[in-house]
């Protein structure tokens, strides 16, 4: 394995372990000082639910949300090749599913896991992107299907709410108990106070570090399956260039105001562009370059038109 990969690769592990340890860490300490060692017995018991719940929703509910319909071979037949060739190549046990989403937005994520995995591209994906970008997209979202990231970043989404909900507790505790400190012979606990506060916080900025991580990751994966980490890199400057529309720019004017690093759940456009770049004299493609027409998904209907909507799941589509 050529260094640069093998350097970028033990990093993202490193810190994913990290930032997994630390939010269970975190969940398991606040547990201890509200509850004590019975509060852990608990948590644990509640932590190995999570491990076995956490893929068990099933992608189908995901899909439905954003009204996607699954594609068939007649449908998209270059897609669908270029899907299951690059699943052979990263191992899956089974070739995801793939579905198409009537939106004019330019995007596409994977749900589900390693044997039970779909990915859904949308209208305004296929209509902009060339073939070479289209792999690196489709590519990235394999890798976070061959890492299982839904289900690592389920799991991390319940350590987070279950953090939030011990704090909402222990703080009705304290407002019950506000008399007993107040009128009694008690010592204000401040520090425990102080903890119950920002527990939360600390907790949805490690879920959100770890985010961006699992997406480092997907992207060297993608360039390992493709050998083309420019593809990818082109393909995530042109959705930077294309994301702010009409619609976003004229109701969402501060869209293109830069979030701090620490509120992103995605890594910034141009690290993530360098970083690729710095993988490509390491790596070589096995991918077919050539551009080609258009699937008759697409020839047979017009682009879809109507402008975004917005999910309550907080995604515009």
């Amino acid at each position: 394995m050529p260094k640069t990969v093998a350097h970028h690769m033990i990093r993202n592990v490193v810190h994913s372990t990290l930032l997994i340890i630390s939010m269970l860490l975190l969940s398991s300490g606040l547990g201890w000082l509200m509850w004590g060692t019975d509060g852990l017995f608990w948590l644990g018991i509640l932590g190995v639910g999570l491990l076995i719940l956490g893929p068990a929703v099933s992608p189908q509910i995901v899909l439905k949300m954003y009204k996607a319909r699954q594609l068939s071979e007649r449908d998209a037949p270059y897609l669908l090749r270029m899907v299951n060739f690059l699943a052979r190549k990263a191992q899956l046990p089974a070739m995801p599913r793939v579905y198409y989403i009537p939106s004019s937005i330019a995007n596409a994520f994977a749900v589900g896991t390693r044997k039970n995995g779909a990915i859904a591209v949308t209208d305004g994906l296929l209509r902009n992107f060339s073939s070479r970008e289209l792999q690196g997209v489709l590519a990235h979202e394999l890798g976070h299907l061959n890492s299982n990231d839904g289900w690592v970043m389920s799991l991390a989404d319940s350590l987070s709410q279950l953090v939030s909900l011990m704090s909402w507790i222990g703080q009705f505790l304290l407002i019950i108990n506000l008399p007993l400190f107040l009128w009694g012979n008690y010592q204000i606990p401040w520090l425990f106070i102080l903890i119950l506060v920002f527990a939360p916080t600390v907790s949805a900025l490690l879920q959100l570090a770890l985010s961006r991580t699992r997406e480092f990751e997907a992207d060297l994966q993608a360039a390992m399956l493709t050998g083309d980490p420019r593809g990818l890199a082109s393909g995530l400057a042109r959705l930077e260039r294309i994301s702010g529309n009409w619609f976003e720019n004229l109701f969402l004017p501060g869209r293109r105001v830069p979030e701090p690093s620490l509120l992103r759940t995605h890594p910034p456009t141009e690290e993530r562009v360098r970083r690729l770049l710095e993988l490509e004299q390491d790596l070589t493609s096995e991918i077919d370059r050539k551009e080609h027409s258009r699937d008759r998904l697409l020839s047979s209907q017009a682009p879809v038109m109507s402008p975004p909507r917005w999910h309550v799941s907080r995604f515009w589509y």
